[in-house]
Order: structure tokens, then C-alpha cells, then sequence
């Protein structure tokens, strides 16, 4: 890019940290600034000025002690770096018309004064730099084209070009002074004969990050490409841009990274125009974002494209139009229409085109994921679609975020990659039995009546899963309680327990959800019915959706009865692992003469000539032995009259009082509220962390204090402070 400036500023600067090879790279201030017009024309010199600038903290290091012979006590009369900079361009623009000059581009030697020192500094700072700080001439490359002998660009220093040249040494004065004059020198020797050199050559700093889509079968060069590491999960990729300010990311060249959830998981991939800018982001390794820390690593174009790249037509359609942004919703009822997300956006946040705005999320086989990315024209458009954050569409809140180009690809990639129907090889012939469609007992239904356990030691059984649902298990249906065992008959870690109605079952996974069982916790989610029937059948159950039965389907326990031991089952082939599971007709169990359980229907796995299948049938799990029978509201049959003849166990209310907790950050856990209500003597058990209907932390919490009066006071006392930067709203309960 050529530059057509009549004059060049000459710049130079330290800080109070690392300077010269490692300028920027320990986050340390600007302390100093030095600068002296050159008029390339009439080959003059202006006067050259030097100002002290006072960092927000005052310290030096050694290392800027004795390369700078500066001190703090020289530093606490110093003006601030805004002020600094609003003088640095008064005494510019007053030389400039002075000379009859009316534009100036600054000179460096080297970019990281500019790149890695100023802009970051500024952007930390919220100080908006003039135009002038966007370009620079970088005096090492100038040189090297008038002497390109003198070795590589990076090699060349200060020094070392005076002395190629052989320019005298400039007596030592004060810190910045001398380098200022050897490089105005330098400039002047380039200026004459023999080399009469023309300054042409100019380096940028964009303004802003440029948003855009990226193509699978674009070539990104993997000496462009960085991972950061342990970004705020709210971050955008504006946010990744002003991290790296002063470096020129490729349009579109910030992915962030999603996990297994759809959810950001703290990584970005960010992808630079050259090299050069690439291994400056490397220099950044721990600067921080705030009060974090980020990491910055090494990475390839392939890792590149497998998150920001895309194939969908729709996808480059929606993302054709540039400057835009992006919000992502998450939560839609899957139901939505365009004109329901329009109306729920309202006219104080236009979508740009209306519906075309819009880009709703499907699985391949068009179902909706409650998914959908907006545009809008402005970031003023965008903060009043923020503000709807978490308010209702429906009935269901909806979270907005802001999103990336990238983003919208790796969200499209990964539904539009969803498998539907598991390939599997043909099964084998198989000689035909009756079966049963459907047990009864898993009648499908929509009502979220049930919950899962996952997780559990594989040591559980019914008597522990009992113990572990403590007062709920009134509430738990007769036979309601399903283990799953995996291929080999094995416990599996998870268990479904139907019980009365939605309402237990929520009650039920908001207080057990992430309690211990013996040395593990457990995780407890509310579904339907027809849910858990599809999971028994061998399906899976996961917070993206339903995902169809996979070759190896689990199952669910065998009688515990003496009375029906369970058949070791035999595998001689892969081929029985593509068989469908078979539920036979079933078998009246026998009972002992001893027993007095009640008969149960027993699905024995069957075996066709010499091919042995290990598929237990599904069946609901038997009543309990006697000294547990007691948890079951209603038992059946000659069980009841066992539970008559117990005294029942009262279920005693829990003293003191409750308090609400709200605008819990969602990462928030049982030690941080304990913190927060450090004094008031509360245990871990007082503590119950509130979850939604995805298992995920709402950002609210119960708290059992020991007396109402505590409760009041703790309200009174605690309302509206912070916890982890998030104003906390207490409340009593009644």
C-alpha cells in the first residue's frame, strides 16, 4: 500500500516491563513516548518531544530500570496515556502547519509498539486512538529494500542498520532520545543519494473485525491459525477481536468452539492474514480478558475448517450479507414460526429483510432443535434483542446470545451430520416368533412424569436407589422402578423411576439431581414416559434429543427372585449383535411354595437353533424384598399385607426457614453459596442448587436457615451483593 504522507513522525516508546524484541509481550503500560517530525520533502527535521506517561500501576521492572533509567518516582507526576496522546497530536498538527504539511504517517522500528503495546493498551482502556495509529511505515522493511544485503527483515535492529550504513554513534542521552535520532538519521541517509529512497510501503491496523462465512474447500495456510484457550463462555467474537487488537484477524477468522451440548466451551479458533500477525498472537500467551487469563497455542488450518467450515447453501445465503450480527437463540418452542420470533423480537429490534433474517435450525429430517440465528443491521438492534434474554415465547424462556459466522456453521454442521437410522449390516434369517409390540407397561406418553438416574455406582441396587430418593420414594409408582443393564447383563449406571405425576418428578430431580450415592453422585433428570420407553428399547436419551437404538441395546434387570436365576447368555457371533430385541410371549413365573410374591410376568431371552440371542426382554422391575417394601405407596397383592403389618416411618418436615436464591451465575455450586453467606454457620445439606427441565442450572437456589429470624436477617443483610459479579436477589419463602 502506498503511502503519499509529506512527512513522517518519527515514534518510539517503552513500557514498564519487557521492552525492544519483547515490547507488549507482559501486558505492562506505556511509561514512555518520544517523536520528531521528519518532512520528506525539504528533508528537515522538526523538534523532537518527549513525554513520561503515568501507568495506572505504578511499577517498573528491573529490567525497564536499567534499559530505560526510568524510576517511579518519575512516573507520579506524569500525565496519563490519553492525555499524552491528545498532546502527541496538538504538537503534530501545530509542526505540520507550521511546515505547510497537511498529513503525517508515523515511523517504527518494527510493529510492536503499534501492534502489541499501543492498541491493546487503548482498547483496555476504552481510548479511542486517532486514524493516524491504524498506519505506520516500518523502518526495518523500508531499509531492507534499500539494502536488502544487510539480512533478513526480523534480524535487523537499530544498531545494526546504523552501523551498515556506518552512521557515527549518537552520544548517549536520556531513554528513547537516542533511538529517536538514530532513526531520523537513518532516515535522512536513506533519503539521499545514492538510494533517494521513496517511503511506500505501509502496514495497517484494522478498525474492526469483519464477519463471514468460511467454505470446507478453502485453503487456510496452518501458519495462520491459533487456539485460545479459557474464554469467558459469554464471549463473542468481537470480544476474541479486541483480545488480539492491534493484529489483523482474516475476515471471518474467529470459530468459536462448541462441546457435545451445542455449548461454547471456553476455546476459539482464530485465524490471522499472515504468519508474521500469527506468531505476534502467540506473544499473548496468559494476557488476560478481564479478570482471565487466556491461553494461546499453536494450530492448523484442518482444526480450522472442521469448526468454521460449511457446505450449506442456506447457510452461505444467510450469511451473504456482511457487517452484520449475529444473535443466537436457543430454547424455541418447536412450534415457532418466523412471525412468532419477529413478534417476540419486536419492532425495537427490526431483523434484517423480516423472515430472511432468520435462520432456524433443523435436524436433516426437518424437525426444528429449538435453535435459530438473527441478523441485524446494527449493534443498537442487537442490545434491544439482548434485553429479551430469558423472557417467555410461549412457554418457554429464551436465551439470546451473541454468535459468529462461525458459529452458524459449526451448529448447521453438527445437526445437518446427525445421523438418523444407525447403519447397520442386514440381520441374519432368523426363524419368527411372537412378540409384543409394545409391553404394556411402557405406554408411551408426552407427560414428564418420570426421571432418570445416570450415574450410579454399578454396586446399586433397588434397596440403595430407595435410599438415595429418601422421602420421594411415596411418591414412586407400584413396579416403577426400571434398572438398565447393558449387553453383557451388566449394571449400566442408569435407572428410570416412573412416578405419581410431573410435578414429583420435577420436585424429585431438583432435590436429588448431583446427590451421592455411596462414593459417586448421581444425576437425576425429569422425561416422559415416552421417553423412557424409547431409552428401554434401546434407544438414548441425551440433552440434544432422541438418538435411534444403536447395535448394542442395554436392558432391563432380571428378577431378582431366587425363584428365576437369569440365563448366562451366549454370544458366538457379531452377527447376534444386529438383532432387533424381541419381547416373547410371556412366561408365567412359578412361584415357590415358600413365597409369598406376587406372580410376575417373566420374558426369558430366547434362542433360535444355534444362534443364542443375549437380549433380555423389558419388564418392570419386581417389587423389593420385605425390609424395603415399605417405600411404595400402594402395594400390591399379598406385598400390602406385609407393609400393614410394618409401622410406618413418619415423614418428619424439615425446620427453619427458606430463602431464594436469584441471578445465580450458572456456574455456581455449593461452596460459593456457603461463601456467600459466610457467618451465618449454614452445612453443605442446607444448600439445594435449583436445575431446569434440561438438567441444567437455573441460576437459582433454596437455603435452609435454622430460624426464621436468621432467614430475615440474612435477606436484609445479603440482598443485591455481589457473587462472582452478579448482583444476587434474596427472598423468604412462605
Amino acid at each position: 500500500m502506498a503511502s503519499h504522507s509529506d512527512t513522517l513522525v518519527v515514534f518510539f516508546g517503552a513500557t514498564a516491563g519487557a521492552n525492544g524484541g519483547k515490547l507488549g509481550s507482559d501486558e505492562r503500560e506505556i511509561i514512555l513516548l518520544v517523536w520528531q517530525i521528519v518532512d520528506l520533502h525539504e528533508k528537515k527535521v522538526g523538534k523532537l518531544h518527549r513525554r513520561l506517561v503515568k501507568p495506572d500501576l505504578l511499577e517498573v521492572t528491573e529490567e525497564c530500570k536499567e534499559e530505560t533509567g526510568l524510576a517511579v518516582d518519575e512516573l507520579c507526576n506524569a500525565e496519563p496515556l490519553d492525555r499524552v496522546l491528545h498532546q502527541f497530536q496538538q504538537c503534530v498538527a501545530s509542526e505540520l502547519k507550521s511546515m505547510g504539511r497537511s498529513s503525517y504517517t508515523l515511523c517504527v522500528t518494527g510493529p510492536l509498539l503499534i501492534r502489541q503495546a499501543l492498541h491493546p493498551e487503548a482498547s483496555k482502556k476504552n481510548l479511542v486512538l486517532p486514524d493516524s495509529f491504524y498506519s505506520f511505515v516500518d523502518l526495518r522493511v523500508e531499509f531492507n529494500r534499500c539494502c536488502p544485503n544487510a539480512g533478513p527483515v526480523k534480524e535487523l535492529t537499530l544498531p545494526s542498520m546504523c552501523d551498515y550504513v556506518c552512521i557515527p554513534p549518537v552520544a548517549e542521552q536520556a531513554a528513547g532520545v537516542c533511538e529517536v535520532k538514530k532513526m531520523v538519521l537513518l532516515i535522512l541517509h536513506l533519503l539521499s543519494d545514492p538510494y533517494n529512497h521513496k517511503f511506500t510501503s505501509l502496514e495497517t491496523v484494522k478498525h474492526k473485525f469483519e464477519s463471514g462465512a468460511c467454505s470446507k474447500t478453502e485453503p487456510v495456510d496452518s501458519e495462520t491459525v491459533i487456539r485460545a484457550r479459557g474464554l469467558p463462555w459469554q464471549s463473542s467474537d468481537q470480544d476474541i477481536a479486541r483480545f488480539f487488537k492491534g493484529l489483523n484477524i482474516a475476515k471471518g477468522g474467529v470459530a468459536l468452539c462448541l462441546n457435545a451440548q451445542g455449548r461454547r466451551n471456553g476455546e476459539a479458533l482464530v485465524r490471522f492474514v499472515n504468519s508474521e500477525h500469527r506468531d505476534l498472537a502467540l506473544e499473548r500467551h496468559k494476557h488476560h480478558m478481564g479478570s482471565r487469563y487466556i491461553e494461546v497455542y499453536k494450530a492448523t488450518g484442518e482444526e480450522f475448517l472442521k469448526i468454521a467450515g460449511g457446505t450449506s447453501n442456506e447457510v452461505a445465503q444467510f450469511l451473504s450479507k456482511e457487517n452484520q450480527v449475529i444473535i443466537r437463540m436457543r430454547g424455541l418452542p418447536f412450534t415457532a414460526t418466523p412471525e412468532d420470533v419477529l413478534g417476540f423480537l419486536g419492532p425495537e429490534s427490526p431483523v434484517t429483510d423480516g423472515s430472511e433474517g432468520l435462520l432456524f435450525v433443523k435436524y436433516p429430517d426437518g424437525r426444528p432443535t429449538g435453535d435459530a440465528f438473527v441478523l441485524f443491521s446494527c449493534e443498537e438492534y442487537a442490545l434491544h434483542a439482548l434485553k429479551k434474554h430469558k423472557q417467555i415465547l410461549g412457554k418457554r424462556y429464551i436465551e439470546l446470545f451473541r454468535s459468529t459466522a462461525a458459529e452458524v456453521q459449526q451448529v448447521l454442521n453438527r445437526y445437518v451430520s446427525t445421523p438418523l437410522i444407525s447403519t447397520l449390516p442386514p440381520p441374519p434369517a432368523m426363524v419368527p416368533v411372537p412378540v409384543l409390540a409394545t409391553p404394556p407397561f411402557l405406554a408411551g406418553g408426552s407427560t414428564r412424569d418420570c426421571i432418570r438416574l445416570r450415574g450410579l455406582p454399578y454396586t446399586a441396587a433397588i434397596e440403595d436407589i430407595l435410599e438415595f430418593m429418601g422421602e420421594h420414594t411415596v411418591d414412586i409408582k407400584p413396579h416403577g422402578v426400571h434398572m438398565v443393564l447393558n449387553q453383557q447383563g451388566r449394571p449400566s449406571g442408569d435407572a428410570f423411576i416412573q412416578m405419581k405425576s410431573a410435578d414429583r418428578a420435577f420436585m424429585m430431580a431438583q432435590k436429588c439431581h448431583k446427590k451421592m450415592m455411596k462414593d459417586r453422585y448421581v444425576e437425576v433428570f425429569q422425561c416422559s414416559a415416552e421417553e423412557m420407553s424409547f431409552v428401554l428399547m434401546g434407544g438414548t436419551l441425551n440433552r440434544s434429543g432422541l438418538s435411534p437404538p444403536p447395535c448394542k441395546l442395554p436392558c432391563l434387570s432380571p428378577p431378582t427372585y431366587a425363584a428365576f436365576p437369569s440365563p448366562a447368555a451366549v454370544l458366538p457371533g457379531d452377527a447376534a449383535l444386529y438383532q432387533p430385541p424381541l419381547l416373547a410371549t410371556p412366561r408365567p413365573a412359578q412361584p415357590l411354595a415358600h413365597s409369598t410374591a406376587p406372580t410376575l410376568a417373566y420374558y426369558p431371552p430366547q434362542a433360535h437353533g444355534q444362534l443364542y440371542m443375549n437380549y433380555t426382554a423389558y419388564y418392570p422391575s419386581p417389587p423389593v424384598s420385605p425390609s424395603t417394601v415399605g417405600y411404595f405407596a400402594a402395594p400390591p397383592g399379598a406385598v400390602a399385607a406385609a407393609v400393614a403389618a410394618q409401622p410406618a416411618a413418619p415423614i418428619l418436615p424439615q425446620p427453619g426457614a427458606l430463602v431464594r436464591m436469584q441471578g445465580l451465575p450458572y456456574n455456581t455450586g455449593v461452596k460459593e453459596i456457603l461463601s456467600f453467606f459466610q457467618g451465618y454457620q449454614l452445612q453443605p445439606d442446607a444448600v439445594l442448587v435449583l436445575y431446569n427441565l434440561s438438567g441444567q442450572r437455573s441460576g437459582e437456589a433454596l437455603v435452609t436457615f435454622p430460624s426464621e429470624e436468621a432467614a430475615r436477617r440474612a435477606v436484609a443483610e445479603r440482598t443485591n451483593q455481589s457473587l462472582c459479579g452478579h448482583p444476587i436477589r434474596l427472598a423468604c419463602c412462605e
